[in-house]
């Protein structure tokens, strides 16, 4: 039941994707009928937003039966006494999970637009308000109180300040202007501020803007699997080479209850002080962040007694987390993907590099998970398979929670070594849409089994280092 059209690449990376997802390995253990079903599924999953809301709680600060009981409350409020449940992973016991109702085919369309652009509209497809910087283009007549119709250019090729646009736009739903557009694109007016509450949106998911901040992570299914798997213990030093903005981060810190040490690393600077102001608002101590390239951590020389930053000497740390730079194509909704075949084919050398340093800075013994959000063979298994040879000391260990799908056929790793990795595949499931009607009918546990399968795209990986070779 695809309520958009399917994602779009750019006509090298759509050759590309085909070959790898119609690998002899895949066709062999398929069928050619299959393979093909299962990766024109997967394209119109993407496009979609995932089924659920996944929130992580911080347990540093409050329970989750206390929280929970806040944001149930907090959701009346927001849809206005409609009954959707908030419920519990019994996997993984520190998140909630809200069940995204939609896509709602019954919404009148108004004269008056509002178009947006296209990142602005995958939030607004994921339960946020607009802001006026991802206003594109408005009708000339719309004015404060105005009822308009949202629209995203997922193209982006519609004009600044345009009064109209017949090019590729999406319906996002329905909403209330906050601003006129002569306010909205005035040159001395605000350039920040909402500019249109939605009120009838395609998907309804809840508003996190402000809701519980020091309570709630807003943080998809597999990302919060990543960190139980990596299983900081406390008074460890834990090492997570590319942080930002944090979300792991903060989550492997609330897990060790703020006791040991966790060092964040990213390269560029204001991500950095995102996840300094995330370690602050949700009040961690043992968070240090540094601005600093992954691929420089190692330090061939002594350092300093009192140096806490990098580089650092090797075997410094007992677990590391490596959530690669990646092409992100399992990130939804996206319903064109900009990206060049070059760009896409220049994440895994780079990965490459990250992970030999994080091979190097593990302690023997250690644990490393690599992960990205990705849904190519070359930036997942096809580095396992790399990391193996590579790397002797290494041996691939099975995932606790394991909730995802095994490793995807291709990269000539065997059954076993796939059934260690996990591979989130959103076409695992159906494209389904819910309503209010159906959510009442359902089990919570066809529930929680369909929001481990209906998430974002996502592979995980998972080390041990036995010497220190």
């Amino acid at each position: 039941m695809s309520f958009f059209p399917k994602i779009s690449f750019q006509c090298e990376v759509e050759e590309y994707l085909t070959k790898v997802f119609s690998n002899n390995e895949l066709i062999t253990a398929l069928g050619t009928q299959e393979a093909e079903n299962r990766y024109q599924s997967l394209l119109s999953h993407l496009s979609h937003p995932p089924s659920f809301t996944t929130v992580r709680v911080n347990t540093h600060l409050a329970s989750v039966k206390h929280v929970k009981k806040l944001l149930f409350e907090e959701i009346q409020k927001q849809f206005k006494g409609l009954h959707v449940p908030v419920l519990e992973h019994p996997k993984l016991q520190d998140i909630l999970l809200i069940p995204v109702i939609g896509p709602r085919r019954d919404l009148k369309k108004h004269a008056s637009e509002v178009i947006v652009g296209a990142q602005c509209g995958y939030a607004v497809l994921r339960g946020a308000h607009i802001y006026v910087p991802g206003i594109v283009s408005a009708s000339r007549s719309v004015k404060a109180g105005d009822l308009v119709s949202v629209y995203s250019d997922i193209e982006g090729k519609c004009k600044r300040g345009a009064k109209e646009f017949e090019g590729v736009k999406v319906f996002l739903g329905n909403g209330i202007s906050e601003l006129s557009r002569s306010e909205i694109f005035s040159s001395s007016g605000p350039l920040k501020g909402l500019g249109v509450r939605m009120i009838e949106p395609v998907y309804l998911s809840p508003s996190f803007d402000n809701v519980l901040p020091s309570h709630l992570f807003l943080q998809n299914l597999p990302s919060v699997v990543v960190s139980h798997i990596l299983n900081p213990q406390p008074g460890e030093k834990i090492l997570d080479m590319c942080a930002a903005p944090g979300g792991k981060t903060t989550h492997l810190a609330a897990l060790m209850r703020d006791k040991g040490e966790v060092i964040a690393m990213d390269r560029i600077a204001n991500k950095v002080k995102k996840i300094k102001q995330n370690a602050e608002l949700l009040q961690l101590n043992c968070i240090k962040a540094f601005c600093y390239d992954g691929t420089k951590a190692l330090s061939v020389e002594k350092r300093e007694d009192k140096q806490e930053g990098p580089p650092f000497l090797p075997e410094s740390f007992d677990r590391i987390l490596l959530d690669a730079p990646c092409s992100g194509m399992g990130q939804r909704p996206n319903m064109a993907y900009s990206s060049t075949l070059k760009e896409v084919t220049s994440y895994q050398p780079l990965q490459r590099k990250l992970f030999t340093v994080a091979v190097k800075l593990l302690k023997p013994g250690g644990v490393l998970v690599y992960s990205t959000c990705t849904i190519t063979l070359s930036e997942n298994e096809e580095q396992v398979a790399w990391a193996l040879k590579r790397f002797p000391c290494l041996q691939l260990h099975p995932q606790e929670p394991h909730v995802g799908g095994e490793g995807m056929k291709g990269a000539g790793l065997s059954l076993d070594q796939l059934k260690l990795l996990q591979r989130f595949d959103p076409s695992a499931v159906m494209l389904q849409g819910m309503d209010i009607n159906s959510l009442q009918d359902s089990r919570e546990d066809d529930l929680i089994s369909l929001a481990n399968k209906d998430c974002i795209g996502f592979f995980i990986a998972k080390f041990i280092k036995s010497n220190g070779k």
